[in-house]
């Protein structure tokens, strides 16, 4: 078998259906099979998807193992010449799995590769390609160095921003939500550190694979990835976890050297995690409050494109719905120019705007690269499914 797909899933059954949907239209002629650990969700993500998709291997955890524990058990069984270590959170393009193979094939030296990861505007997310957090790389990024800096080799190295997002190119530190590993470089480094609950085991994985001899790669591929929307980021544990994830990284390959270096920069990590709390807190009480974005700019208009049919159908969801929405009717060719259009009416204004696809008609490849062409950072990507009758964007599900 050339490829064993592993997802973890906690609680985000619509966007891991979502992300599956994608994936049976990318692993098409690919000898592939797909297994996802379900982290004991309280949603019933697995009775839910199982029917939905028979050709998928649900394992379902009676605890939550965290991410490296869930991924290790799907690695263990996997029988593929490659793992692709892939998010809940997640839509593949058509090209994205038939391109990697077809790079791991010729690469034989690569241990590891990621892809460029998009935001839901079509952004190109920083995390798409990154250097190993040493004492000096951390300095930079705390400092705000790198912000201010985004090209530069020396400063902008935590997330090497000198490299081009065009060509593939040499990079340290893979992202765990679309992480392509040769399954031979796994049994020579090992698996996820099971010591990282969630957060921090891909920067340990790729410096194993480094040290191990190994070459990690990006590869400008284009995939949607919502960034943490199967985690609560707004909640203290998610804090906790996060910043413990730092210091299990700079115990285990940092740990030994001079004091003088450990202190300050456990401290920057104690003190960033302290300033996050804080920030936490403050938006929990302004919420309890009653503190909201002023009327009008809350909630998103919505534009619906696609196949007469299926606009019809979005206008009765809308309808039923109460969402502020209009329609376009377009063909299959038709997606670029009606999508320039849209961005020339919306962009740049206050208000946020929602051009959601009839993903029956038009590809995710298609999709992703519209908005990417042209990202606008008030508009932002929607995907309608037919068959589900269900609107499903990062910031909302609708429907179904």
């Amino acid at each position: 078998m050339k490829l064993s797909v592993v997802i973890v899933n906690y609680n985000v059954k619509y966007y891991l259906g979502q992300c599956l949907e994608s994936l049976r239209r990318a692993l098409k002629g690919i000898d592939a099979e797909v297994i996802v650990v379900d982290n004991h969700s309280h949603d019933d993500s697995v009775a839910y998807l199982r029917s939905r998709f028979p050709e998928v291997h649900f394992i379902a955890s009676a605890h939550n193992l965290g991410f490296a524990c869930g991924n290790n058990i799907a690695i263990r069984q996997s029988k593929g010449e490659y793992v692709l270590l892939l998010n809940p959170d997640t839509v593949v393009g058509e090209d994205a799995i038939r391109a990697s193979v077809a790079f791991m094939d010729s690469h034989p030296g690569a241990g590891a590769h990621g892809v460029q990861m998009l935001n839901d505007c079509g952004e190109r997310a920083p995390e798409s390609r990154r250097g190993l957090p040493s004492p000096m790389v951390s300095f930079y990024k705390m400092a705000g160095l790198c912000k201010h800096f985004p090209q530069s080799d020396r400063f902008a190295h935590y997330y090497m921003g000198s490299l081009s997002w065009d060509v593939p190119g040499r990079i340290e530190v893979v992202s765990g939500a679309y992480c392509f590993l040769r399954k031979s470089a796994l049994d020579r480094v090992g698996l996820l550190d099971e010591d990282f609950f969630m957060y921090g085991e891909d920067v340990d994985l790729s410096y194993r694979l480094l040290k191990g001899g190994f070459e990690n790669w990006y590869l400008p591929v284009r995939i949607l990835h919502y960034k943490g929307e199967s985690t609560q980021k707004s909640s203290f544990r998610y804090v906790h976890v996060f910043y413990d994830a730092m210091l299990i990284f700079f115990r285990k390959h940092y740990g030994g050297m001079n004091v003088l270096w450990r202190l300050p920069i456990k401290a920057a990590i104690y003190a960033k995690a302290l300033g996050t709390l804080v920030g936490t807190t403050v938006r929990a009480v302004r919420k309890k409050m009653g503190f909201r974005i002023p009327k009008g700019t809350s909630y998103p208009h919505y534009i619906f494109v696609g196949g007469e049919d299926v606009v019809k159908s979005c206008e009765r969801l809308a309808t039923e719905n109460a969402l502020s929405a209009e329609y376009r009717v377009a063909g299959r060719d038709a997606l670029e120019t009606v999508h320039n259009e849209l961005l020339g009416r919306f962009g740049g204004r206050d208000r946020q705007f929602c051009i959601v696809y009839d993903t029956d008609l038009y590809s995710y490849q298609d999709i992703l690269d519209a908005f990417a062409a042209c990202p606008l950072r008030n508009v932002h990507i929607g995907f309608y499914h037919r068959k589900e009758n269900r609107v499903i964007t990062m910031a909302e599900i609708i429907g179904g």
